[in-house]
């Protein structure tokens, strides 16, 4: 099986391609992959280091106001798709997937009009702009949230859930512990703002500080390497907390995430797939910086089935914050219930249903 995979911009668009990769491998020892991405975007350093053949076209968005690069931004597109179709024919696909971002649009469309079999998978529960025009040439569209299924043509959507949440299954919590220093059999929360961090939260966390020596939890904060100087710096002024684990990145996730009973988390749709394979609780801070607001969208999607916690950044300090941690954590019957609920919204085996569609559309 010869398999194209196109996805970029954002880590939430490629790491779910790499885990479908991934997937696929376990299956078929002899399948081929061809990733195409943008030259200058994230993708084309992951995907080397993933050794994954990689090819580029050049694309970009158009802007939401009238201008004069909308009509640039036409002609990239034009010329990507004759260069994604060279990339194409020269490959011979079985099969096309886009997971997300600027770059899926003339790879996917270049597929749909060869007559290759195409997917499109939407990671967030309010589809962006590049994958509602592909729907329209797709063979299935794979959604992760039910909430995205009124966004397209209902014969074609298929719940898969995000890939990424099956490779959070199975990992050694004691090992995890251990990384970042965490006493056992003690709650733990995970406070962390995505892989840069986010201002709004270390604020929040900053604030909390004084109160955390009394509690009979402890937390592993991550402030983003960016901000890690800043905080450390604000923390040697006042009093810190035996109870609070302060790293500036971590990158055996999955390991810690098997090792808490908490997130105080973004609410970026990879977050939330591994959030609810695991059966973890939340408290969502959607970032308000997004296209469409769609975090809050996605946070909702767990909130209204009382998985977990939605809290705007507006309407957050460290009061409130640690208030809503309280509130879950010190209270059996709360913690119970979030983490029943959010278990029963998570697809475990979201790598492999995505897989299914694709071998099924590729006989």
């Amino acid at each position: 099986m010869k398999v194209v995979v196109s996805g970029g911009g954002t880590g939430g668009h490629i790491y779910p391609a790499l885990a479908l990769i991934n997937e696929i491998k376990k299956h078929h020892s002899d399948v081929e992959f061809l990733y195409i991405g943008t030259e200058n975007g994230l993708e084309q350093n992951i995907v080397n280091r993933a050794n994954i053949p990689f090819k580029s076209v050049e694309i970009s968005g158009f802007k939401r106001k009238i201008s004069f690069e909308n009509v640039k931004t036409v002609t990239r597109f034009l010329k990507a798709v004759s260069v994604s179709k060279k990339y194409l024919k020269e490959f011979n696909a079985d099969v096309v997937i886009g997971t997300g971002g600027y770059v899926c649009g003339p790879v996917v469309y270049a597929a749909a009009k060869m007559k290759i079999p195409t997917v499109i998978h939407e990671q967030n529960s309010l589809p962006g702009i590049t994958n509602k025009f592909l729907s329209r040439y797709v063979n299935k569209v794979a959604i992760c949230f039910e909430e995205a299924r009124k966004h397209f043509p209902a014969h074609k959507v298929v719940l898969t859930g995000n890939p990424r949440a099956s490779e959070v299954l199975g990992q050694d919590a004691e090992k995890g512990r251990h990384s970042v220093g965490l006493i056992k059999d003690k709650k733990t929360v995970l406070i962390f703002g995505g892989s840069r961090g986010a201002k709004a939260i270390n604020e929040a966390v900053l604030e909390m500080i004084p109160s955390l020596a009394e509690k009979p939890y402890q937390i592993v904060y991550v402030t983003g390497e960016v901000h890690y100087e800043k905080v450390m710096n604000e923390v040697k002024k006042g009093n810190s907390s035996e109870n609070l684990i302060i790293k500036p990145f971590i990158h055996n996730m999955p390991e810690v995430l098997a090792a808490v009973d908490l997130i105080v988390s973004r609410a970026g749709a990879t977050s939330l797939a591994e959030i609810t394979a695991l059966g973890l609780p939340s408290i969502l801070i959607p970032s308000p910086y997004v296209t469409a607001n769609h975090q809050e969208v996605n946070a909702r999607s767990l909130s209204d089935h009382h998985a977990a916690i939605l809290l705007k950044e507006q309407e957050l300090n460290g009061d409130i914050l640690l208030s809503q941690i309280d509130g879950v954590l010190l209270n059996e019957f709360k913690l119970k219930e979030m983490k029943q609920a959010s278990k029963k919204l998570g697809l475990p085996d979201a790598a492999l249903r995505l897989y299914s569609v694709l071998k099924e559309l590729s006989k």
